[in-house]
């Protein structure tokens, strides 16, 4: 695989997982996971990234704790391996939970405002989050039929 353009797809994954407030290493962990056919070691990642073993050991850690990476341990010693797992839908079921919780305290909310201006943004905040979920649920549901249809 051409350096250049793994190196640009890993700063696009860590990009794009920075603007869902995970670590932008994080993020380009994730991307060369994606990318690596076999899985790999702390200390070749931290070296194809440019990142410190801390970074990474953190990193793999946030990515096992969303269900993105799963680590492999090797018999006879204290290193790990890692590997992508399942996929972006565990972030989403992941953003989708947080999102119930916030929908749970801003119910909570109702009970502290009369009928008026402040009820009508509650609630139109309620109904945001309550659709992004909906529709997540929806799109998870479609997603997960396709791959059980996949040869």
């Amino acid at each position: 695989m051409d350096a250049d353009k793994r190196d640009s797809f890993t700063v696009s994954v860590g990009d794009l997982l920075a603007s869902w407030n995970l670590p932008h290493a994080t993020g380009r962990v994730y991307g060369l996971l994606l990318v690596s056919e076999e899985p790999q070691s702390l200390d070749t990642i931290a070296a194809e990234l440019s990142l410190s073993k801390g970074s990474v050991s953190t990193a793999v850690r946030q990515l096992d704790s969303w269900g993105l990476a799963r680590t492999i341990p090797q018999p006879g010693s204290r290193r790990l391996l890692v590997e992508a797992a399942g996929g972006i839908a565990s972030l989403l079921e992941a953003s989708h939970a947080r999102a119930g919780t916030l929908i749970a305290a801003l119910r909570e909310g109702e009970d502290l405002v009369g009928p008026g201006p402040a009820r009508r943004r509650l609630q139109d905040v309620i109904g945001l989050f309550e659709s992004y979920v909906d529709v997540g649920n929806q799109m998870l549901t479609a997603y997960r039929r396709q791959r059980e249809r996949r040869p």
